[in-house]
């Protein structure tokens, strides 16, 4: 299935000079969005993760998805002040600006396994936040999993020595 196809490039957003990969144009075609869940699942059955950590928003569409079909938890990762109990946070730069993570204190047990997923790989800043933030809980990575990724903003670069796995590369 050509997946490209089915994502929508809106221009100038969210501000001029930004090329933004719409994909809810890709979430509404129901044949598309069972087989990106499909492949997901085979690829991390049996990869003892214990949790999906979803990054806001986006992320928690696939995120969710997959720990439905993992049979495993779901934890978001959201903006600063949307999470109601003790958190940490980590302030990072993006393509466009700067923002701010927060995960709950109690989300990642020690040594637990977690596959970190979001719509997309840029320029990598808000993945490497997201590492960040499970690393002081203690948590291991087990990948990093992204629907897009921009290949010539290096996001890669930002996460090295994680497994990254995407499945839309753009040039």
């Amino acid at each position: 299935m050509n997946y490209k196809s089915l994502i929508r490039e809106v221009p100038d957003f969210p501000k001029p000079g930004i090329l933004f990969y719409d994909i809810t144009t890709l979430l509404k075609d129901a044949r598309a969005f069972r087989a990106i869940a499909d492949d997901l699942t085979a690829r991390y059955e049996g990869q003892r993760i214990a949790k999906i950590i979803g990054i806001e928003s986006r992320g928690f569409i696939m995120g969710g998805t997959l720990a439905a079909r993992l049979g495993v938890g779901f934890v978001p990762v959201r903006k600063p002040g949307k999470l109601p109990a003790d958190s940490y946070e980590v302030k990072y730069n993006l393509e466009y600006g700067s923002n701010a993570l927060a995960i709950h204190r109690d989300a990642v047990a020690i040594g637990e396994r977690v596959l970190i997923v979001d719509d997309l790989l840029a320029t990598g800043g808000t993945a490497a936040a997201t590492v960040h933030l499970v690393r002081q809980l203690g948590g291991e990575i087990a990948g990093l999993d992204f629907l897009i990724e921009l290949k010539g903003l290096n996001g890669r670069d930002r996460l090295t020595g994680y497994d990254v796995h995407s499945m839309i590369i753009y040039p």
